[in-house]
């Protein structure tokens, strides 16, 4: 049996292949359109999907939907009259939309896929599953656990903000549920805003920016914002937000309430204060997550537990419920946000629709490493780089590896573009950027001179995974980069008392760790395990890279600048590479090095894409 799932509408389209429950294929259409957090309908991660199943749409079974259209109308209907005639600018504005369009998405979709089959059956094959289910079937069944408790957090689904589900074998039940508008993902994003960053893609930035800042205003959000109960269950004051029923997500009295307008990002800089905000609503996020897993674990006295939603990229908060122990084992869904759904629909239409069983394998998650997206041959990638004006050596896989290692050693920034395309938002050595995690100067100038982006934000480590207990206070598996742990106290550095005294970004230049570049100002770092099963390429470069230099640990961030999908193809790894700073570019066993590229082709990549 085959199924096809589909996140699609709102943001970060998405589309998945399940074959007789075995996770064929999954891929954002961001990737393919180069647009950023693409809403489209996902044509090109579709056509990919069955591509790489060799089949066509007619041979599909059944197409479920992420989630259900009238249940996201209705609640918009009740809350605009819950609250009128406040919000009638929001709803004069968001009506013609649903009216014209999001409405009739069994229609919209129908005929979009009438254009991949003309015979698309339609009225029989054509599924919709709940938001929450979505995301719980995405984290549950790919999980290595028979049996687990399943927390789902995010902005809104269709009502449901933070659920609680069941998973044993093929069986999913959702228990409890917390409704709109009470949300932590919403509260969360609310922040997201208030410091001046993009709602829906800047709550990275705000988690990343914590570290910085001193959490003062915990307890004013505590008092004032969020009545959180013992069991982590809470509801929100609406009075001090705007999601409700306007364009914004906090009011005057939000503002008022810590002193300082909204930040504009275009014109006021980051202060102290910002710095403070993000640590305290961190605090607050890390606090009721606490809760609510211990709530789960008195009430359920589950072992288990699988994370997903949105909230549930919160590695810092991750890492915090992992050291508490409160379950004995954890797996989150690397594609936790909404282009997860897509996969958590089409295994929730297999198992829990039409009761297909389900094999675990104790010990190993079922998402292959998370690469599940398109992958070039070699043929090919020679093809497309010559098309695109490249010069470049073709070496044995072997030399490849030791080139590109002797590259990072000397400190050069490497685009790597290796194997099958990650499907959620990290990269994890299929579309990375790489570098030397000794340098005390590559976070800098990763951020400013190859992603052009704000010096503060952290890169992760990829450190092999047998090598992960001598440089990090962990000593399990993080494939996924979805757990933060402490940088190994024989590898820090302590600080001077003059360095202790710095505030805010002046922290940021202050080597911490023999890994400066990967430990951030609180000696953390968001970790990734790199396993030789599920990416033997990149577990031999970083191997190679160890050999060369002690150092079993390499700098990774996603292969993009800011504002930009992570790459998809070698077409986009050339423009990214010419349009940034990259020193080496290394595609499949091509490997090209800047300097010999012919000049006419270097890109203006630094205002090419919005901020983000």
């Amino acid at each position: 049996m085959r199924i096809l799932g589909l996140s699609a509408l709102y943001h970060d389209s998405a589309a998945a292949l399940v074959e007789d429950g075995r996770i064929v294929a999954c891929a954002q259409e961001e990737r393919f359109t180069r647009k950023k957090h693409d809403a489209a309908f996902p044509e090109n991660a579709i056509a990919y999907c069955l591509a790489e199943a060799g089949i066509g749409l007619a041979e599909v079974d059944f197409v479920v939907f992420y989630d259900k259209p009238f249940l996201k109308f209705e609640r918009l209907l009740e809350t605009y009259v819950a609250f009128a005639p406040k919000g009638f600018s929001s709803f004069k504005t968001a009506m013609p939309v649903w009216l014209k369009e999001k409405l009739f998405q069994k229609d919209l979709l129908a005929r979009e896929f009438k254009r991949f089959a003309p015979g698309f059956d339609w009225m029989n094959k054509l599924l919709f599953a709940e938001h929450h289910l979505s995301h719980a079937a995405s984290a549950f069944f790919p999980s290595p656990f028979e049996d687990a408790a399943v927390l789902t957090m995010d902005g809104v689904g269709e009502w449901t903000t933070t659920s609680l589900a069941m998973g044993s074998g093929n069986r999913l039940e959702i228990h409890k549920e917390l409704h709109f508008p009470h949300s932590l993902g919403l509260l969360y994003s609310a922040f997201t805003y208030y410091t001046g960053f993009k709602v829906n893609s800047g709550e990275y930035k705000l988690m990343g920016l914590a570290p910085y800042g001193e959490p003062k205003y915990t307890s004013l959000i505590l008092d004032n914002l969020i009545d959180l109960k013992e069991d982590g269950s809470f509801r929100l004051d609406q009075s001090y937000f705007d999601y409700c029923t306007g364009l914004h997500m906090t009011n005057q009295r939000f503002s008022a309430l810590f002193g300082q307008p909204v930040r504009k990002a275009d014109k006021d800089p980051l202060t102290q204060f910002h710095m403070d905000i993000a640590a305290s609503i961190q605090e607050v996020t890390e606090i009721v997550v606490s809760k609510l897993c211990h709530g789960i674990k008195k009430e359920t006295g589950a072992r288990n537990l699988c994370l997903a939603g949105g909230v549930a990229l919160n590695c810092v908060s991750n890492g915090k419920v992992l050291r508490e122990g409160i379950f004995d084992n954890i797996w989150i869904q690397p594609a936790a946000g909404d282009a997860g759904g897509a996969l958590g629909a089409a295994l929730a239409g297999y198992h829990v629709f039409k009761s297909q069983p389900r094999s675990v394998t104790p010990g190993k998650d079922a998402m292959k490493g998370s690469y599940l997206g398109p992958v070039f041959g070699q043929a090919d990638i020679e093809a497309r780089l010559t098309a695109a004006g490249a010069k470049f050596t073709v070496m044995a896989e072997a030399e490849v590896t030791e080139a590109t290692a002797q590259a990072l050693a000397e400190e050069k920034a490497v685009g790597w573009m290796q194997g099958r395309m990650e499907f959620g938002p990290r990269a994890l050595g299929g579309r990375s950027i790489l570098g030397d995690p000794r340098s005390p100067t590559m976070q800098k100038l990763l951020n400013l001179k190859v992603k052009y982006r704000e010096s503060f934000r952290p890169f992760a480590p990829s450190v092999l995974r047998e090598d992960v207990a001598d440089w990090f206070d962990l000593d399990g598996d993080s494939p996924y980069m979805l757990l933060v742990a402490p940088v190994a106290e024989k590898h820090r550095r302590a600080m001077t008392e003059d360095e202790n005294k710095l505030f805010g970004i002046d922290k940021l230049n202050v080597p911490r760790s023999a890994i400066p570049a990967v430990t951030h100002v609180d000696y953390s770092a968001r970790v990734q395990t790199v396993h030789a099963d599920t990416n033997p390429r990149y577990h031999a470069l970083i191997s190679a890279f160890k050999a060369r230099t002690g150092c079993g640990v390499v700098v990774n961030t996603s292969f993009n600048v800011r504002g930009e999908p992570i790459v998809c193809g070698p077409e986009d790894a050339f423009r990214c590479f010419m349009g940034s700073e990259i020193e080496v570019l290394v595609v499949g066993n091509c490997f090209l090095r800047k300097e010999e590229q012919d000049p006419a082709l270097k890109l203006d990549y630094k205002n090419a894409f919005e901020l983000d």
